[in-house]
């Protein structure tokens, strides 16, 4: 397998409390070409190793002596100079309830422990997406002139995706807590793509897309879920209810772009 050589340009920073599994994974970063590992144990320790030299990505354990992975990225989201670092979660983990915060975060990927050398590639690959910009869909489909509705009740989540959609030449952002919030910026704001999560308070994510499907004057507009709800009876009827497209958080920024370029193209 060939890593693609921007790798070698990543600054690391791997937070990891056991000096063995630190060794292996370390190892395993530098067997895909990120030559630039630091090593530190515990959350403080990280969040003391950023102020000093800012990385380019934190892989993160989910459990730290000090505090959680969940802890960790989320004081890093709360620093202007540190929140859009990119962050990946290595876990043996798999509760919802345990990982969702993570999710919610906006994080480039959730690793299991331990983690394939393709996993780690697929995570990785999303990240030099995350912090790369392309600016194709400016170019082809008018992108600085796109108006976008971002729905999602964290701001973290918010501030992942819109830092995805910058880089994909998209300027002009509109942001709601929740689908009511949507609803009534809705109705006197034209935008040209709602942006949305599936889980929020006062409306979630399948009551605003019916709402737009058959109560709002902008019935049309394309809509992107962007969601970590695995049940499936869910989804279907987000579907059946007119929703343009559905991606998992986190999501890949390469399968976001092949989403907007279809769904944009069709306006």
């Amino acid at each position: 397998m060939t890593a693609p050589a921007a790798f070698s340009g990543l600054a690391v920073l791997l937070v990891e409390p056991s000096a063995t599994q630190a060794k292996f994974i370390a190892a395993q970063l530098k067997g895909v070409g990120l030559e630039q590992v630091r090593v530190v144990d515990g959350g403080a320790a990280a969040l003391a190793a950023m102020r000093e030299i800012r990385p380019d990505l934190v892989v993160s354990a989910l459990y730290l002596p000090d505090m959680s992975g969940t802890d960790l990225v989320g004081a890093m989201r709360r620093q202007r100079d540190l929140e859009q670092v990119a962050f990946i979660l290595i876990s043996s983990e798999t509760r919802p309830q345990a990982l969702e915060p993570v999710r919610q975060a906006g994080v480039c990927g959730i690793l299991p422990k331990p983690f394939s050398a393709q996993q780690l590639m697929t995570a990785l690959t999303t990240t030099l997406d995350f912090l790369r910009q392309d600016g194709d869909l400016v170019r082809e489909l008018d992108g600085e002139n796109l108006r976008v509705l971002l729905v999602d009740d964290s701001p973290s989540a918010r501030k992942f995706m819109r830092r995805v959609l910058e880089n994909l030449g998209i300027e002009k952002f509109i942001e709601a807590e929740n689908g009511r919030e949507a609803v009534a910026i809705l109705a006197d704001t034209q935008v040209d793509l709602v942006v949305t999560d599936y889980n929020m308070p006062e409306m979630d994510g399948a009551e605003l897309v019916e709402y737009i499907r058959k109560q709002s004057w902008q019935n049309s507009v394309p809509v992107l879920m962007v969601t970590s709800e695995a049940n499936s009876g869910r989804l279907a009827a987000v579907q059946e209810a007119g929703v343009s497209g559905i991606c998992d958080k986190p999501f890949e920024p390469g399968v976001v772009k092949q989403l907007l370029w279809n769904m944009l193209r069709q306006r």
